[in-house]
């Protein structure tokens, strides 16, 4: 699974917080828009569209800033295409998780000879961490934020992820917040900083699909992978879990990858049934 669809996993999961941090009102009403596919050829998998009662909020998380067609052209092509199915106005934001000097993320306009189209670019690592570490939905994002001490940044977001009272939820913010803190720093700086009863049942996905398959790997791959599937479907039918359980790691990993891309859990099931035939 990709750094951009922990971020989308978690804008969709907190549509309102992040339509708080992201627009300049609070917005009444939001819902998560499924029009990935109706608006081809667009890639889902690191794309939100929040749709509030006057306006859509369309977010592209990004680790690479280098695309096809170029970041700057898409964003005009989706305000197109959104304002035109929807005619509400459109607010875009594009976010660069990893620091770099690449000129696409200090560039925040489309220009031709006859169009300007503007955007909004948040980069994380100018961003200042207080706003992330004191909001459970953006605290995965903390570690990417300014900071003159690491150390103290990820030492003070193990400590409020310590607190949050409700287990599960408390497990799944500690994984999204490992997983995306490798884009900045070493697996063993962040394990000696983020507590070990937490992390016992919530390891670095990565990790778990790198170790082999083991019996111990296979479980834990299981037990995030359902965790992905039942925060995109809800309650799902025994027989899919089922399936899904008996799967390897190596599907698990095919499974996480594809997930974001999957919007029906008919095409849930259909990408199960050609794994039974590999």
């Amino acid at each position: 699974m990709s750094f951009d669809n922990v971020c989308k996993l978690l804008a969709e999961k907190y549509p309102f917080d992040f339509a708080k941090w992201l627009l300049p009102q609070e917005p009444k009403t939001i819902k998560v828009l499924k029009t990935e596919l109706s608006i081809e050829p667009i890639r889902a998998d690191f794309v939100t569209f929040l749709q509030t009662e006057n306006r859509i909020l369309h977010i592209e998380f990004q680790t690479n800033p280098q695309s096809k067609p170029p970041i700057p052209f898409r964003e005009l092509d989706y305000s197109v295409r959104l304002i035109r199915t929807y005619q509400v106005p459109v607010t875009q934001v594009v976010i660069f998780l990893q620091e770099t000097n690449d000129p696409t993320v200090f560039t925040e306009e489309y220009v031709n000879e006859t169009t300007r189209h503007r955007y909004r670019v948040i980069r994380m690592w100018e961003e200042e961490p207080e706003l992330f570490l004191h909001n459970l939905a953006l605290l995965p994002l903390a570690p990417l934020t300014r900071t003159n001490s690491p150390q103290g940044l990820l030492s003070q977001i193990a400590n409020n992820v310590a607190k949050i009272a409700d287990r599960e939820t408390k497990q799944d913010i500690a994984a999204y917040t490992e997983i995306l803190a490798g884009l900045r720093f070493e697996k063993d700086f962040i394990r000696q900083l983020l507590s070990e009863d937490i992390m016992q049942e919530s390891v670095i996905y990565q990790d778990i699909l790198q170790k082999g398959e083991g019996k111990g790997e296979q479980k834990e791959a299981v037990k995030f992978c359902l965790m992905l599937l039942n925060q995109r479907f809800g309650q799902l039918d025994s027989e899919i879990l089922e399936r899904v359980k008996v799967l390897s790691v190596e599907h698990l990993e095919n499974l996480g990858a594809a997930l974001f891309n999957i919007s029906e859990i008919a095409d849930l099931v259909t990408w199960l049934n050609q794994e039974d035939h590999h």
